[in-house]
């Protein structure tokens, strides 16, 4: 056995969070696409089993109050926002990101033109350039409906980009390419400085690491629930609007659900109190209800601990990779300073695409970015050191 071998044993068996990998319906293969959907937590298929036998089966129609359908986006929403550093009240689940973008984007654009003095001259978005396409293509969609004009902005250089004709900032917490964590406490603060309204997508950072929506300022936000959060495929996503900014929120996509009366059909629309302004249609409960019964496996777990050991990984992986793999084929683009880094590592290496087939074939699960970018996510809460060194191993094979 070597070294490495027998540090990745000592450190699984010394691991406070290893008996939470108990928790997931997991197999012989080492799993590190977390970062695009995480693995089924053993509970769901009971709890759906339920859902839809006896609340849809049986209650139908009264399981909207019997068995709390209509309150699950704003209960759910609680139930999300301690991982993100929120109190309860500002959180509520329902839509896809995408969606969610889209209201963020338009309604901080609203919030900055009804700053006093700010009417007519906030006129201008500014979007992480790096971001994920759809955030981009949202962000323009958004532009042109408000009347702004789109600037990307390489996330280091957005606090001198900003000014008197910012109204709204888009940006990702982490890179969802590189793993690079972006400096959302100071970046909020810049965006503050200059009168304009932060929106952060925290798609890549929530369940990995501490976000501190609340601490930090931060106006809105979005994210989705299929990654570190496992809510499987598709599961819906959230939206955050601080408490602060609640009465001043105004959805571009006001729909029944956020009416103050949902049930007095009326035709004039009169927005809910509270982070419920940020509902649109009729639930998705069937997946709303699996995301549930998958976040129980937070239960008694830390988003502190599990950042330490995040990063306890990631840097392991890559201590791994460097012994193992031939000198010279991969490259690391994730940031070697824990302050700049998320919870995925992202390798440059020629032939992504294929090397990632025959990682697969071998028994490691990641992904690839074109044109060569290797990804591989660490969810702490059920990937151990063993799997890490296994990994490097099984990809210096590959490679060689």
């Amino acid at each position: 056995m070597s070294d490495l071998e027998l540090r990745a044993r000592e450190r699984d068996a010394a691991d406070p969070l290893a008996a939470v990998r108990t928790r997931f319906v997991l197999d012989e293969a080492v799993y590190l696409d977390g970062n695009s959907l995480g693995a089924l937590p053993a509970a769901v298929p009971g709890r759906m089993e339920d859902v839809v036998r006896r609340q849809w089966g049986s209650l139908r129609i009264r399981s909207w109050d019997e068995s709390g359908w209509w309150t699950a986006p704003e209960r759910i929403g609680d139930r999300i926002a301690p991982l993100v550093g929120a109190a309860p009240g500002q959180i509520v689940v329902g839509d896809s990101t995408s969606v969610n973008v889209f209201k963020a984007l338009v309604a901080a654009v609203r919030l900055a033109r009804g700053t006093a003095g700010a009417e007519g001259r906030r006129d201008e978005i500014v979007v992480d350039a790096t971001t994920f396409p759809t955030d981009g293509y949202i962000a323009g969609s958004a532009a042109r409906m408000t009347g702004c004009t789109l600037r990307p902005v390489a996330p280091a250089e957005v606090p001198d980009a900003l000014g008197d004709r910012t109204a709204a900032v888009l940006l990702n917490h982490v890179d969802y390419r590189t793993g690079r964590l972006h400096d959302l406490p100071g970046l909020t603060a810049a965006v503050h400085a200059a009168g304009a309204v932060a929106v952060w997508d925290l798609c890549h950072s929530a369940g990995a690491l501490p976000v501190g929506l609340d601490e930090h300022g931060v106006d809105l936000a979005v994210g989705c629930t299929y990654k570190y959060l496992n809510g499987g495929p598709g599961s819906p996503a959230y939206l955050y609007v601080r408490r602060e900014l609640q009465d001043r929120f105004d959805s571009p996509l006001p729909g029944w659900n956020s009416h103050a009366e949902p049930f007095g059909m009326r035709a004039d629309y009169e927005p809910a109190a509270g982070a419920l302004r940020g509902r649109v249609g009729t639930p998705d409960i069937l997946s709303m209800l699996a995301l549930e019964a998958a976040l129980e496996v937070w239960d008694g777990v830390s988003v502190d601990a599990v950042r330490a050991k995040s990063l306890a990984l990631t840097d392991f992986f890559l201590e791994c990779v460097a012994a193992y793999a031939p000198e010279g084929v991969v490259e690391s683009l994730t940031p070697a300073a824990h302050a700049e880094r998320g919870s995925q590592v992202a390798l440059r290496c020629p032939d992504a695409g294929e090397v990632m087939k025959r990682l697969i074939a071998s028994g490691v699960v990641g992904d690839h970015r074109p044109p060569d970018v290797l990804r591989f996510g660490f969810t702490p809460l059920y990937v151990g050191f063993a799997d890490a060194e296994r990994a490097a191993r099984i990809l210096a094979d590959t490679l060689s």
